[in-house]
C-alpha cells in the first residue's frame, strides 16, 4: 500500500536533509500501493526562531544514515513498521540539532566570557602595576621627606647648641664685666681712702 506523508518540509530542516536522498513520498510509493494514509509530525517551530538555519553536519550525516535504514525497513517490513517510529526519530534529530546549536552558542558565549576575563585580568594586572609604582614612588617621597626632616632637626639642634653656647659666653662676659666694675669701684674707694 502507499503511505502519503503530508509534511511541512520548510519548517523541518531534518526532513530537508532526509529528503536529500529521496523524498518521503517517493520512498513510500516505491514499496507498494494501497489506501492512502496521512502522517503529520514535527509540527513545532524551532525555538531559535531560525526556521531556515542549516543543520549541523553531524546531524545531517546521522539523518541520512537513518533515512537509508528507513528505506531498508520499509522494503523489508512495509510502511507500518516505520510510520509511527519516523516522527519520533525526526523529533529526536531536531532536538539533537537544537542541542548542537545551543552548545555552539554556549561555546561562543564561553569564548566571549574568556576574552572578557582576559581583558579584566590584563586591566587588573595593569592597575596592580600602576598601584605598585605609585606605592614605590610614595615610599621614595616619604623616605626623602623623612631624610630632609632629620637633616632639619639636626640643623635645629646644632643651632640651638650654638645659641646656648653663645648665651653662656654672653653671661660669662656679663659676669666678668660686673666683677671688673666691682673691682674698679673697690680700688677707687681704696685709692680715695689712702689720699684722705
Amino acid at each position: 500500500c502507499t503511505l502519503q506523508q503530508n509534511v511541512a518540509v520548510n519548517n523541518f530542516p531534518v526532513l530537508k536533509t532526509m529528503s536529500a536522498l529521496q523524498t518521503v513520498n517517493e520512498l513510500q510509493d516505491s514499496v507498494g500501493s494501497g489506501s492512502p494514509t496521512e502522517v503529520v509530525y514535527g509540527g513545532t517551530v524551532s525555538p531559535t526562531g531560525d526556521e531556515h538555519r542549516n543543520m549541523s553536519e553531524k546531524v545531517q550525516n546521522m539523518a541520512s544514515a537513518i533515512y537509508r535504514e528507513f528505506e531498508l525497513m520499509i522494503q523489508k517490513y512495509g510502511e507500518d513498521g516505520v510510520k509511527t517510529l519516523m516522527p519520533l526519530v525526526v523529533n529526536v534529530l531536531e532536538a539533537l540539532d537544537l542541542a548542537f546549536l545551543e552548545r555552539e552558542e554556549a561555546a561562543v558565549d564561553q569564548e566571549m566570557l574568556k576574552e572578557d576575563n582576559e581583558q579584566l585580568v590584563t586591566q587588573y594586572e595593569r592597575e596592580k602595576q600602576l598601584r605598585k609604582q605609585a606605592e614605590q614612588k610614595y615610599m621614595e617621597i616619604e623616605d626623602n621627606l623623612i631624610g630632609q626632616n632629620k637633616e632639619l632637626e639636626a640643623k635645629i639642634e646644632s643651632l640651638e647648641s650654638i645659641m646656648r653656647m653663645l648665651e653662656l659666653k654672653a653671661k660669662n662676659a656679663s659676669d666678668h664685666a660686673s666683677r671688673l666694675e666691682e673691682r674698679e669701684a673697690d680700688q677707687k674707694a681704696e685709692f680715695d681712702r689712702l689720699h684722705e
